[in-house]
């Protein structure tokens, strides 16, 4: 069986593509590092995969051609959502269009909890994509993550230097979890018989957290008191403006919040825990190395 995933030296695919090397020679892993295809943009930032034994392949999520030679000989694909919001659905459709016309027999998608229904800014562009899944006939496992520990790196930075975590969530909770506990997550999913998959699988940690929870966390991070500052959306927008951010930017950032605070990114399935066979990293623990 050969495996291929998209964005493979991105945050994510790099994490997924150790997780797919740790189950090599286990009773559901693979053969050889040779069978884990790097699909990248960029193959002198692939060149230690290359080292590794992972074979690199180069496309864009733009180049349906050069996608569909990447993908020869492919089995199951991992296609990792791109970062381009709002021009992700039409990519996203380029590589599986082209992972159909290369023959792959199985896509995995990484879109976004809750996606169905989310108000998240970001989820449109999956729901597009689901879309588009759901009508090529191919078999496909959606992998609806929730947010990542690692979003918050900057509030860390930022409370660092103003003793405040600043937010327009109130009651929202966020059940996050580390990069790597999704990784490991699509890394089963990339090594289990296709019939033994769940169609849809939302993934997010085990602990629903509060900005005060955060606040705490990162109190114990720096070794200094933090609180919280709620603010209104309004209030939270014309700040972020005055540190720097562009108008677009703070309206992104101010609507996650909106959406956290509608409870978008609390849902709690333990479907997450269940796949990589122990609890989700804490949110204090997954921050830790990143303060």
């Amino acid at each position: 069986m050969t495996v291929a995933l998209t964005a493979a030296t991105g945050q994510l695919g790099r994490l997924v593509v150790d997780a797919l090397l740790e189950r090599l020679g286990t009773e559901r892993g693979l053969e050889s590092a040779a069978v884990v295809v790097a699909v990248v943009r960029d193959p002198a930032k692939a060149a230690d995969l290359a080292e590794r034994g992972v074979t690199v392949r180069v496309a864009s999520y733009e180049d349906g051609v050069a996608m569909e030679a990447a993908l020869a000989g492919v089995d199951r694909l991992l296609l990792i959502s791109g970062s381009d919001v709002g021009q992700r659905a039409k990519q996203h459709a380029t590589v599986i269009d082209a992972a159909v016309a290369a023959g792959v027999g199985h896509i995995t998608y990484t879109s976004v909890l809750g996606a169905t229904s989310s108000t998240l800014p970001v989820a449109p562009d999956h729901r597009d994509t689901e879309a588009h899944l759901a009508v090529i006939g191919v078999p496909a496992t959606l992998l609806r993550n929730g947010w990542y520990h690692e979003n918050y790196v900057s509030t860390v930075d930022t409370a660092r230097h103003t003793g405040v975590v600043l937010t327009s969530v109130h009651e929202g909770r966020v059940a996050s979890a580390t990069r790597a506990d999704y990784a490991q997550a699509a890394a089963v999913v990339l090594t289990t018989p296709v019939a033994e998959l769940d169609d849809v699988y939302e993934l997010s940690g085990d602990v629903a957290w509060t900005q005060e929870d955060l606040a705490a966390a990162v109190t114990e991070l720096i070794g200094s008191p933090v609180t919280v500052a709620r603010v209104t959306p309004q209030e939270q927008t014309a700040t972020l403006i005055q540190v720097g951010l562009d108008a677009d930017t703070a309206a992104f950032v101010v609507a996650i919040d909106a959406a956290t605070d509608r409870g978008d990114l609390a849902i709690r399935t333990g479907a997450l825990a269940r796949l990589i066979g122990h609890p989700t990293t804490s949110l204090v623990d997954g921050l830790r190395p990143l303060a």
